[in-house]
């Protein structure tokens, strides 16, 4: 039922053609248990993910990657599946790519080679860790430090609303280090999970749940070594990775809005209503045809975002922006259409239609709120600026 036709836009080529017929056979015949207990699921996930070689978009090649640096369009495809079947899938593949980016993006070659090959692989959790309460889309406003000590880093502070909190075997930790005000006095380090100071002191639930919670770094001693890239270049290493990572949770949106079109294509076309299909109503008509525009024009957005990034510049935040924007508020307004469309099973625990209102809530927030996207695109217009 799902429209294909986009695979053969200029955007793709074979071998991304390739990669989506190789994941929609193995979605078709994977087995996405419903386990209460997250973390479990999550670990299984990212395991079975791993075994399958679908993480290895995750990485470079150096590092046992598909392509030679990460490819976006391969990332976005693979969200784009994975949130179409499950969408805790989609959170285990998308946080092993953006909690491994600042490695793959700017670690050195001991960085690499410890992380990256074992998150290919399935057998390292990781986690991107930028975010504060009081330091959300406003990165120049954290304040958790990093004190240089001779050889080791002192870390101290807390950060917020950490996917994988709890599971990861290492975070991607964004921290103070004070060579100059705002943004540009900002580094990133690798922290192991078992780092005397670092803690896990609360869980967050949510609804549509997977890992979250809160970080505290008490006086948490780390090597030096395991600063990422030279210190004050941690805005620098959270953007690019952004960068990357933001278009894709367009691609994940997507994917939830092709779910819904195709659930409520079928439902409205077997549901019986006064005698007559419900598709054969003009309503159900015009709702479908708005949910298809909107899944096609996300679809046009991310892919030219992703084609960017892999073909043609460096920067896509001006690209990057307008596709996460676009495709988390089209994939609600779709999924909307559909609950309405199924009625009151449309709100039934379970219910397919139900399952996608929960997923789809967060993704108009993490990565940087569809405000923040506004503000983004907006001055990046004013300015000129196309990067």
């Amino acid at each position: 039922m799902t429209d294909t036709t986009f695979l053969d836009w200029p955007f793709l080529d074979d071998s991304h053609r390739s990669l989506w017929r190789s994941l929609q056979d193995w979605c078709g015949t994977y087995s996405f248990s419903h386990d209460d207990d997250v973390d479990k699921q999550c670990r299984q996930l990212v395991r079975d993910l791993g075994a399958a070689g679908w993480l290895r978009a995750c990485v470079p090649a150096a590092s046992g990657g598909l392509s030679e640096k990460l490819d976006v369009r391969s990332i976005a495809l693979t969200r784009e599946s994975l949130a179409y079947a499950a969408g805790l899938a989609d959170f285990a593949f998308a946080m092993q790519g953006l909690g491994s980016g600042p490695i793959s993006l700017f670690g050195n070659r001991d960085q690499c080679r410890k992380y990256l090959p074992a998150v290919a692989a399935g057998k390292k959790i990781a986690a991107f860790a930028l975010s504060e309460a009081e330091a959300g889309s406003d990165v120049a406003a954290m304040s958790t430090t990093a004190h240089r000590d001779g050889d080791t880093y002192v870390l101290n502070g807390e950060k917020m609303w950490i996917s994988n909190a709890g599971i990861a075997d290492f975070y991607c930790v964004f921290a103070r280090t004070g060579e100059a005000p705002g943004s540009r006095g900002l580094s990133a380090f690798i922290v192991e999970a078992d780092t005397p100071g670092f803690e896990v002191t609360e869980r967050i639930d949510t609804i549509a749940p997977h890992p979250l919670g809160r970080l505290a770094f008490d006086n948490c001693r780390i090597p030096a070594a395991s600063r990422i890239g030279p210190a004050g270049d941690g805005f620098k290493v959270a953007m690019a990775t952004l960068d990357i990572f933001r278009t894709s949770v367009g691609a994940a949106a997507l994917g939830f809005a092709r779910r819904a079109l195709d659930e409520a294509v079928r439902h409205s076309s077997e549901r019986k209503l006064f005698g007559a299909p419900l598709s054969a109503l003009q309503m159900t008509e015009a709702s479908i045809a708005d949910m298809a525009l909107d899944v096609d024009a996300s679809a046009l957005l991310v892919y030219r975002s992703a084609w960017a990034k892999d073909c043609y510049q460096e920067r896509v935040t001006r690209e990057a922006a307008m596709a996460k924007l676009y495709a988390t508020e089209a994939a609600q307004r779709v999924i909307d259409r559909a609950v309405q469309l199924f009625g009151g099973s449309g709100v039934v625990s379970g219910n397919i239609a139900e399952t996608l209102y929960r997923e789809i809530r967060a993704l108009r927030i993490y990565e940087g709120a569809s405000e923040v996207q506004k503000i983004i695109i907006a001055r990046q217009t004013y300015s000129g600026s196309r990067r």
